[in-house]
């Protein structure tokens, strides 16, 4: 019976088990079925007519340009039925502003540049990219037009090589002009006069199309018009069909938004200097891992910035050197003279970090690292810097003023071979030495101090 009552009470609790079982199972099985439901449906959604919308803000550079050429492949592939660009930019690199106007051109969908919100601006490049659209409008209380570049001393272009570059610019506008039959002259003035529009000026000179307060007013007032655009067989002419379409973003992805992030010029310098100085400690304590791991990664990530960025590549060398300098200053009996010079390398690089001293760009605005940011981190390497060379120093004169009473009888290593003269390294500082009797003492070999004459140590192999 007690066998029979066991495996009742075995069987009852297997067959709850097997009931409860299912119903997780279930569970699980509705969850995904909905997730897939959703999936469809929201796929379907963006698949049926709208109007993609693209959000650009900031410096036009290589993230910028990848951006704008994936978000207009995705906009076409979803069914959108136009791209809405929302525009607000100082300017950028003019080579990516050129492969952003042939990414327009190329467009098989109707591309509309909208300079927005009020108070944005399509400066410098965003006027070429404005200029490129098929529709071009702008917000009230927004602005177009470029700034006067100079070279990077802060001074006039000599007029020569203004002339090469502005005219080489200028007919690129004239050509992005021509396409989408715009006055060239005040968009050329844009580059060889530097002129800036308000919103009411440049619609008044017929540099944009229209003046829209919103995107849902934009579709309204594009509604009926005809553009021509770029197909797989030619050209194609289109009639909007706009009015009450919906809108869906269409944002950076992972990859490009930490992109763009770190191409910031102050992100870029202090990704920099914390590789820098993750790798320092690193050599300087070896076996650590996290500082050296960290100070990898983070320099990693400063050159794909700063490979987004006009970087100075000399100046990322004197930020470098400053690396160096500082192991040398810990490793090489001194006073303290490569430690200042690992200071001033290290400030130097960052004040040169974005310098241009080559050819200007007519597109490109000042990039430079925020002075707060380089005040800050100048600071600290002078104060936490300097306190470790004083001390450094402070040392190497206490260890040198009673020598002879602090260092006889130190075990050290023979840096290199004496015969009889040569380098030791006692208490984590090189010093001179020369071997007891002349006998000769191989590198690499542990000596213990017996005399010290001045700055000279004599030392025998320790038995």
């Amino acid at each position: 019976m007690l066998s029979e009552l066991t495996q009742t009470r075995h069987g009852t609790i297997r067959s709850g088990a097997l009931r409860q079982r299912p119903w997780w199972r279930l569970a699980l099985l509705s969850v995904w079925l909905l997730s897939l439901v959703l999936g469809v449906i929201g796929q379907a959604a963006a698949a049926g007519p709208h109007a993609g919308v693209i959000e650009l803000d900031g410096i036009i550079s290589p993230v910028t340009d990848r951006f704008l050429a994936r978000s207009l492949e995705k906009a076409y592939e979803d069914g959108a039925t136009v791209a809405i660009v929302e525009l607000d930019t100082p300017g950028g690199l003019l080579d990516s502003t050129r492969n952003m106007v042939e990414t327009i051109f190329a467009s098989p969908i109707p591309v509309i540049v909208y300079v927005a919100p009020g108070g944005a601006r399509a400066a410098s490049a965003g006027t070429f990219i404005t200029a490129a659209a098929h529709i071009a409008a702008m917000a009230p209380g927004t602005n177009i037009g470029a700034a006067s570049p100079v070279s990077g001393s802060g001074e006039d272009i000599p007029d020569t090589l203004e002339k090469k570059i502005f005219q080489d610019t200028a007919a690129f506008m004239r050509s992005i002009a021509e396409r989408r039959e715009r006055p060239s002259e005040p968009l050329e003035a844009t580059v060889l006069e530097a002129r800036a529009y308000s919103a009411q000026e440049a619609l008044d000179l017929g540099i944009i199309d229209l003046l829209a307060g919103s995107t849902t007013e934009l579709l309204r007032l594009v509604d009926g018009r005809t553009v021509t655009v770029q197909t797989g067989t030619g050209e194609r002419t289109v009639t909007l069909e706009t009015s009450g379409l919906s809108q869906e973003a269409i944002g950076m992805g992972l990859f490009d938004t930490i992109l763009s992030f770190i191409a910031d010029p102050n992100v870029s310098f202090l990704l920099l200097s914390m590789g820098s100085l993750g790798i320092l400690v690193e050599i300087l304590n070896p076996g650590l891992f996290f500082p050296g791991i960290t100070g990898v990664v983070a320099l990693v990530l400063a050159f794909a910035g700063l490979g987004n960025l006009p970087v100075n590549w000399a100046a990322v060398a004197l930020m470098l050197l400053a690396v160096a300098l500082t192991i040398a200053e810990v490793n090489i009996a001194g006073f303290g003279v490569l430690g200042v010079g690992a200071i001033v390398s290290y400030i130097l690089g960052g004040v040169l970090l974005f310098a241009h001293f080559g050819t200007p760009s007519p597109t490109l605005h000042d990039i430079h690292v925020d002075p707060w940011v380089l005040v800050v981190a100048f600071g600290l390497v002078v104060i936490i810097g300097g306190g470790l060379l004083v001390e450094m120093v402070d040392s190497r004169r206490r260890n040198k003023g009673d020598g002879i009473h602090h260092l006889v009888g130190v075990v050290g290593v023979s840096v290199t071979a004496l015969d009889p003269d040569g380098t030791v390294h006692i208490q984590g500082e090189d010093w001179a030495a020369q071997a007891q009797d002349g006998k000769r003492i191989d590198n690499d070999q542990q000596v213990v101090v017996v005399a010290v004459e001045g700055l000279l140590l004599t030392v025998e192999h320790k038995p």
